[in-house]
């Protein structure tokens, strides 16, 4: 979980009082956080390198170290985590965010250029009128950057945050993509100009900036932002303009968050403004900022509007386990900044939350339930037995795998364990089938090409593993018993699993009646009152990975089938490297269960 540092005394003259170290670790406790501390002694101490009896000032300041769920953006800062403190435990009201009445025409102007496409697409933008700074709300300021791009903005990969000095530069803004050798500027901290690929290779060697370079190195343009004079205000994600650099005496702040993805850039932008606009001379108050896309169309930001939410009152107390009325919930949710009111609609009580931009993590229902049961205190949920005795147990399809499992290895065979997806030629072309888009589960983005697809056989599997371990002596006996998953309409989530078992005979000959003795084998075995076998279970086939006439499928009395087996083809094998022959069985194990 991410750890925000912040110091003793400020964060209690933050909450308007101070406490024990007993008393506030309870309260860290009660809210869902914990409490880690530690001496700025011995931070400075481990930073500078220093021996145990060197004096460093500010020895005696206590920081605490607090870790804070990974999903609460609004608490990876001083400011964000004292606000919440503070409403939790009721010394202030949840803040209203409003953005600064503005007419249309008279907003800064950000423009975006269509090149910028090509590598990062999206800007939203934001300003802070205003601001007073000091050492410590500067240092949060920065600090609250580095956080955010470390946890939602994975690395600077999905956002980049930039924050500029207004009173230096001149709108309106564009953010374009340019060739490397076009774009020129001086980098922040240092004094000289770059060229922008001449500048990467001089970041190779700085310890922090290096491991952000990969991002866009290889692209052809690079995504840079520019005032009406030119003036670079940022290489996004590497560094800032030097000219627009913040200083303790900026008053007027620019936010630029470049993105790949949108909605993780809007809440980033809504976090860092939420967070500090209490420092604003309009306290809560965010001058919005135009996008221009390249399209044509136009879009504001930020959006520090609340969404609505609603859940029925039995739905949020039930998982808890508790019994309150509605002024009660409404309370607790309140002391979560969730600012909420109750409602009877058809003889039903209802809650009706209003998400703030801070709370970007409230999604779901469930999620106000959490919160319900963090400000109730879970150590105050009454305990209380089961209303009903379970015992744990397998399930009977994996009991009953485990026997088929058993039954096979008593024939000889092997068991291997190989990956449920595999790439698209395996699953298809060099088994001789054709994809006809109405079966397998194809991987949106795949990290390799032999993760393509979600297996509907286990046969491309077994062959490949047989590839692996050619140079065993023959016969070569192995079997699996695993899932296949197929497309279903039927199923919520559009797919299903099959449990399967699939066998492989490989030697000199092709062993076919190995593979029919083991079948037979498990037809005897298998005494499930549903599944009858006749007399004559195996029906001609013909399956392109098989030989015509050397393949047949396994049907019971009532003609369902529930396996096939033959011969396997030899430009199947070819494929796949083997120069024995072989034979194959696959078997539905949830038909036979």
């Amino acid at each position: 979980m991410p750890t925000v540092s912040v110091g003793r005394d400020r964060l209690f003259a933050a909450l308007g009082r101070t406490y024990t170290q007993e008393d506030f670790e309870a309260l860290c406790f009660e809210f869902g956080i914990e409490l880690d501390d530690t001496t700025e002694k011995a931070i400075m101490r481990k930073e500078k390198h220093l021996e145990d009896d060197g004096e460093v000032e500010g020895d005696d300041e206590v920081i605490y170290k607090i870790e804070v769920a990974a999903n609460r953006y609004d608490l990876l800062c001083l400011e964000g985590l004292a606000r919440a403190l503070r409403v939790f435990t009721g010394t202030e009201v949840n803040p209203v965010f409003r953005i600064s009445s503005i007419p249309r025409g008279s907003m800064l102007q950000m423009h975006v250029k269509p090149q910028t496409s090509q590598i990062r697409p999206h800007v939203v933008c934001a300003v802070l009128r205003g601001v007073t700074f000091d050492e410590a709300r500067y240092n949060s300021f920065i600090d609250l950057q580095d956080k955010l791009h470390q946890n939602i903005c994975r690395k600077r990969t999905l956002v980049a945050i930039g924050t500029h000095d207004l009173d230096t530069l001149v709108a309106p803004f564009s953010y374009e993509a340019l060739p490397p050798h076009e774009i020129n500027f001086v980098p922040l901290k240092q004094e000289e100009s770059f060229r922008a690929d001449k500048l990467m290779e001089f970041y190779k060697s700085d310890m922090k900036l290096k491991k952000f370079l990969h991002i866009i190195e290889n692209s052809p343009v690079y995504p840079v932002i520019y005032d009406s004079n030119r003036t670079v205000l940022s290489l996004p994600p590497i560094i800032n303009g030097a000219h627009s650099a913040i200083t303790l005496t900026t008053r007027n702040v620019f936010i630029e968050c470049t993105a790949t993805d949108l909605t993780k850039a809007k809440i980033v932008l809504n976090t860092m403004v939420t967070m500090f606009s209490e420092y604003c001379e309009n306290k809560f108050e965010v001058e919005p900022v135009e996008v221009i896309h390249h399209d044509g169309s136009k879009t504001v930001y930020p959006d520090l509007s609340c969404y609505r939410m609603e859940a029925p009152l039995s739905d949020i107390l039930g998982p808890i386990g508790i019994s309150l009325d509605e002024k009660q919930v409404v309370c607790l949710l309140n002391k979560m900044q969730l600012q909420a009111e109750s409602h009877s609609s058809k003889g039903e009580h209802r809650i009706s939350v209003s998400v703030p931009p801070t709370r970007s993590d409230i999604l779901h229902a469930r999620d106000l339930v959490e919160d319900v049961a963090i400000a109730y205190g879970y150590n105050n949920v009454p305990k209380s037995k089961p209303k009903c005795m379970t015992i744990g147990g397998r399930q009977p399809l994996n009991r009953f795998s485990d026997k088929i499992r058993a039954e096979v290895a008593r024939a000889g065979y092997m068991e291997v364990l190989t990956f449920i997806l595999s790439s698209h030629e395996e699953n298809f072309d060099m088994l001789n089938r054709t994809d006809d888009k109405s079966k397998a589960v194809i991987i949106a983005n795949p990290r390799t090409s032999e993760f393509e697809v979600v297996r509907t056989s286990l046969m491309s599997c077994l062959l490949k593993t047989l590839k692996h371990n050619i140079d065993h002596p023959r016969p070569i006996k192995i079997f699996e018993v695993g899932d296949v998953m197929t497309l279903d309409p039927s199923c919520d989530v559009g797919a299903s699993n099959n449990r399967r078992l699939a066998a492989l005979y490989c030697n000199r000959v092709s062993g076919f009646e190995e593979i029919m003795g083991l079948v037979d084998s498990i037809v005897k075995i298998v005494r499930a009152p549903h599944v009858k076998f006749g007399e004559k279970y195996y029906v001609p086939t013909d399956e392109p990975e098989f030989f015509p006439k050397r393949q047949c499928k396994i049907v019971t009395s009532d003609g369902k089938q529930v396996g096939y087996l033959g011969i396997v083809h030899a430009e199947v094998l070819r494929k796949f490297g083997i120069p024995d022959p072989c034979t194959f069985v696959e078997m539905d194990i949830e038909a036979l269960l």
